[in-house]
């Protein structure tokens, strides 16, 4: 279940991507990705998405745990992207509210004419 606080995690991670885009330290792995672009991040979000599937498809505790933790790295460099292409998770979140009591079949719809 979110609770406030878990909302807050992923606004103080977007808080800090962002900061790592405005002010790039030497030492940070998200600065690599940043210097990489789109081709790098994209790489990684496209890795992290198939070991997200890959250990959701593994049993027991173990799995969930694995599954868990992709997902972690998965958002993480998700974050990155949009900090990237300097999208506000808010605005994220606005379009996400915009398809509460929408059919997903009919948003999908309206996007392809």
């Amino acid at each position: 279940m979110a609770t406030e606080e878990t909302g807050r995690v992923l606004a103080q991670l977007m808080e800090i991507i962002e900061d790592r885009r405005k002010n790039p330290p030497e030492k940070s792995y998200t600065t690599t990705l940043f210097s990489g672009g789109v081709p790098k991040i994209g790489e990684k979000i496209i890795e992290e998405a198939a070991e997200v599937v890959e250990a959701a498809g593994e049993a027991g505790d173990a799995g969930r745990e694995h599954a868990i933790h992709e997902a972690a790295d998965l958002i993480y460099h998700l974050f990155v992207m949009l900090g990237y292409k300097m999208i506000q998770l808010e605005e994220v979140e606005s379009e996400l509210a915009r398809r509460f009591g929408l059919s997903g079949l009919d948003e999908k719809a309206g996007r392809e004419k």
